[in-house]
């Protein structure tokens, strides 16, 4: 058996340089980012355009992980120099994990971030990112520190400790967060595709809005609302039927199914002989949106690597709010008695236009190894996504997408029997559910999150989306201009929001939001009194819209990605998006009646769904923004506490890059020959 003090070692000539440190475990002394590696972390995400080895004191040019790597120079001049070794770590049952400083990171962020591109989850990767290169350098500290002292008899002064845990985190930092710059073709065609979806599910939010009056004209108020929220029936069927296609037919065959049902909803819907065929037709539509909204954001997350799935998030939430804005845009060629067909059939078109890309779609390689863990075709999508050249390469990065099935419980159990994960999966849905309500902090971040996402709906928001033709008439001379201003409105504000939401807490972000909302309802109404010009309600329901895209429309969603643990994650996520479902169906079918009977009160009732928001937020939502980079490190301290490190230099791991199998294989070659001379 191979013990605490035996190498796995790198290619080397002299056998001498086998011999491996004793190694080091992690202790209480790692419980602080280095000082230079704070620094840069306080800088906004949204500002830190430069690598994070630009702040190195000694800076030397590096080329990207996935070529021949030049010498970033020695960081710590006059200290002794250790042995070109492979650095490995032994568990604490004994077992022996061959993976260099800069895979265990990578291990990490993909055992802790979920599979789920969503808007916001920027500052999880980051904090981890930053924990995690703070405790490796902490590690590769304290054993340059075991080695000078066994070639000097000297200690490492504290200053010289804090000078090279700096420079050893920032640059393990920047290989960690090397993958959000590093996007292949396959991974921006399957950002595209499955973005395609979202961007079709926002056009059919609003495309009902500017043509109203021009849709077999005489309907009643009753049929008009129900054709709006017949999108609304289909919503929360399609948000648990995408999940089970998703398991049975694989993620690139559910997308298929979700284009196809586009296809036949806007055809039908541009054809209807009726306002009846134009309710089932925006069913079926409903039907596609709520799986989109399930399935992209999965299958998105399962393709990106972890520092890439917030980005892409915020991408796929652009691409439905810029579908908005361009259904309003549409109506200004389209939205009249004789076009208005046109604007239902852009549904199919652009939904044509998707399945012409599918041969570019490739599958989900965490489906593929999730029903075999052997899976060829996975190692292959594998390859081609992250651009890898080497098959040591793409075997470490399926371990990496195992351990994290495997960690989070969503199906790799490494048998390659596709049976047992779905089995898995449906047996335990009930009982994750049991599991979170019965934990007291779990259950507080279940019910905030059903509050909010109940909120997000009943606030009006989608009535502005649906019917905002029909209080801005009286208001502005063209309905459709204000209508199309509100788009406008909203697609800047979601910018604003990516801008914002890492210096704020989601707690806070949230009262702002409601606070925002509700005093914009209260101005809408006295607008429409008469108390102040209407043109005042035009730029309060602006307002309305800003508010609602910094924290009422992000938070709820990202609250499930962002707090739960992975097991907890995908249950969570479905049952919200199923209350945000029915509660969007009470909104669009009521709030023409709403509209009726109180007329300039309308948005009353929303000012008292946003007024109880605030009371539950200030007395009982806890801040959600999520662990701390000292908290995280904290626990990767404790998570390890058993774990000895062996040769843990990352500048050297840097220069170098990864050992290759023969390498590993020559090591345990040289291992085993030792032993059995050592036995005789």
């Amino acid at each position: 058996m191979v013990d605490e003090s035996t190498s796995l070692l790198s290619e080397e000539k002299d056998r001498s340089s086998y011999r491996s440190s004793s190694g080091v475990k992690p202790n209480s002394s790692i419980n602080s980012i280095p000082l230079a590696l704070e620094q840069w972390h306080k800088r906004s995400l949204s500002n830190q355009s430069e690598t994070a080895s630009s702040m190195l004191t000694h800076r030397h040019p590096k080329a990207s992980k996935h070529r021949a790597t030049k010498s970033v120079g020695t960081l710590d001049e006059g200290m002794p120099k250790r042995h070109s070794r492979a650095s490995f770590m032994q568990l604490a049952d004994g077992s022996i994990s061959t993976l260099t400083p800069i895979e265990m990171g990578r291990h990490e962020l993909y055992e802790d971030i979920p599979f789920l591109a969503v808007s916001g989850l920027q500052r999880k990767e980051h904090n981890l990112s930053v924990a995690f290169s703070s405790y490796a350098a902490a590690l590769d500290t304290l054993e340059q520190d075991d080695y000078l002292h066994s070639t000097t008899g000297k200690h490492m002064s504290a200053e010289e400790k804090e000078k090279r845990m700096s420079q050893m985190s920032l640059l393990l930092l920047d290989e960690l967060e090397a993958d959000a710059v590093t996007v292949t073709t396959p991974l921006i065609f399957a950002v595209l595709i499955a973005s395609m979806l979202q961007f079709i599910y926002g056009y059919n939010i609003s495309v009902m809005n500017s043509p109203e009056p021009y849709v077999f004209p005489g309907h009643s108020t009753g049929e008009w609302s129900m054709a709006v929220a017949a999108f609304c029936v289909g919503g929360p069927f399609g948000s648990v039927l995408g999940g089970q296609w998703a398991d049975s037919r694989g993620r690139r065959g559910a997308l298929l199914i979700i284009t196809w049902l586009f296809v036949f909803g806007g055809f039908i819907q541009a054809c209807a002989p009726t306002l009846n065929v134009v309710i089932l037709a925006r069913a079926i539509i409903g039907l596609a949106s709520g799986a989109s909204s399930v399935l992209v954001p999965l299958y998105l997350g399962e393709m990106a690597p972890p520092n890439l799935r917030g980005v892409i998030g915020t991408m796929t939430q652009f691409a439905l709010v810029i579908g908005i804005f361009f259904v309003d845009l549409v109506g200004f060629l389209f939205a009249n008695a004789d076009q208005w067909r046109y604007m239902f059939a852009l549904t199919g078109v652009l939904a044509l236009l998707q399945l012409a890309l599918t041969p570019f779609l490739l599958e989900s390689p965490r489906w593929l190894l999730g029903r075999n863990r052997n899976s060829a075709k996975a190692r292959f999508i594998i390859k081609k996504l992250r651009g890898f050249r080497y098959d040591e390469e793409v075997e470490t990065e399926v371990d990496h997408f195992v351990g994290a099935a495997i960690t989070q419980q969503l199906g790799c159990d490494g048998n390659g029997d596709g049976d047992d994960v779905e089995t898995s999966k449906n047996s335990s849905s009930g009982s994750v559910m049991a599991e979170m309500f019965a934990d007291r902090k779990v259950r507080l971040l279940v019910i905030s999150t059903l509050v909010l996402q109940a909120a997000q709906q009943l606030c009006g928001i989608n009535a502005v989306f649906y019917y905002s033709g029909l209080f801005f008439e009286g208001v502005i001379d063209n309905p459709l201009v204000g209508t199309t201003l509100m788009g406008g409105i909203n697609v800047i504000a979601t910018y604003v929001a990516l801008l914002i939401m890492d210096r704020c807490g989601r707690k806070t972000l949230i009262m702002w939001s409601s606070v925002g909302m509700f005093f914009s309802c209260v101005v809408i109404v006295l607008s429409l009194l008469g108390y102040l010009d209407k043109l005042v309600a035009l730029v309060a329901v602006g307002s309305y819209v800003s508010f609602f895209e910094i924290g009422l429309g992000p938070i709820p969603s990202l609250i499930v990605a962002e707090m739960f643990e992975g097991k907890y994650v995908v249950s969570a996520m479905t049952v919200s998006l199923f209350l945000q479902w029915v509660c969007n169906f009470v909104v669009s079918l009521l709030f023409p009646y709403i509209n009726e009977t109180l007329g300039p009160y309308s948005f009353g009732p929303f000012a008292v769904v946003l007024l109880l928001t605030i009371i539950y937020a200030w007395i009982w939502l806890p801040e959600t923004q999520g662990k701390s980079p000292e908290e995280l490190l904290a626990e990767l301290v404790a998570k390890n506490e058993g774990t000895v490190y062996h040769n843990m230099d990352i500048e050297e791991v840097v220069n170098r890059g990864p050992p290759t199998r023969d390498e590993w294989a020559e090591a345990l070659a040289f291992l085993e020959s030792e032993e059995k001379g050592s036995q005789k």
